[in-house]
């Protein structure tokens, strides 16, 4: 009889226990979040449903992994194609980036910095119109301009820096003769070509060749802003009706 109930109590044991659970107190919904390229989610690094990242690239995505070269770049209008003077120095120029503008560049067969480029072209366009005007091209010369800058002041600012700067906290122009503020950036409205044939050409006060006293006119290209407002998006002029 002792025998037959201790093997009714070993029974009634094993079955309680088929019955106990265990606790899941760790707080993940007994998930491990361990991402792969299979699971059906997008995670980890991927850019799309198991795909890019680390994973195998998406279907249509563009690839952008490899070494970039910048080709091409323009920040102040006309800075570039008005001084480089040669295309092998244009293409230089556009390839050198903005922070190494102001060293020697020994490509393409440049043998001088881009400054001293830009300030022998500057003083070559002084040279043309001279012998246009049948003067002698030793005395005319480029003339400290509306912003105080000499030749090499201004052909550095223009090689070495030709990024539009942002002025957070004061006036974004190109140049504002009431204050005198300049290239702190461009608003739509600044004529920026005849801005910087006025720095070129117009000589301290602006006006040294603007068309009077019988000098060629070189301090404007002749284009306005029409009847083009800028108060909302598109700025386009007023259509021309036909009768």
């Amino acid at each position: 009889m002792k025998t037959y109930k201790i093997k009714v109590l070993l029974m009634a044991i094993c079955t309680s226990l088929l019955f106990v659970q265990c606790v899941d107190d760790d707080d993940n919904a007994n998930v491990i979040n361990e991402a792969t390229c299979d699971d059906g989610i997008q995670n980890a690094d991927e850019i799309a449903i198991d795909c890019g990242g680390t994973c195998e690239p998406c279907e249509g995505a563009v690839d952008f992994s490899g070494n970039y070269s910048q080709e091409d770049s323009m920040g102040r209008p006309g800075v570039n194609t008005v001084f480089s003077g040669t295309d092998a120095v244009k293409n230089l120029y556009n390839r050198v980036a903005p922070s190494l503008r102001a060293t020697l560049q020994t490509q393409d067969g440049q043998t001088q910095t881009f400054q001293v480029t830009f300030q022998n072209l500057l003083e070559a366009y002084h040279d043309v119109y001279a012998v246009a005007l049948g003067l002698d091209p030793a005395l005319v010369n480029y003339q400290a301009n509306i912003l105080g800058l000499d030749a090499t002041q201004f052909t550095a600012l223009l090689a070495n820096f030709d990024a539009l700067q942002v002025a957070p906290n004061g006036q974004t122009v190109y140049y504002d003769q009431a204050t005198g503020v300049a290239l702190t950036g461009r608003a739509l409205e600044d004529d920026v070509i005849d801005i910087s044939l006025t720095l070129m050409f117009g000589g301290a006060d602006g006006v040294r060749f603007n068309g009077e006293n019988q000098t060629p006119q070189l301090t404007t290209d002749g284009v306005s802003i029409g009847t083009r407002t800028y108060s909302g998006f598109p700025y386009l002029e007023a259509p021309i009706l036909m009768n």
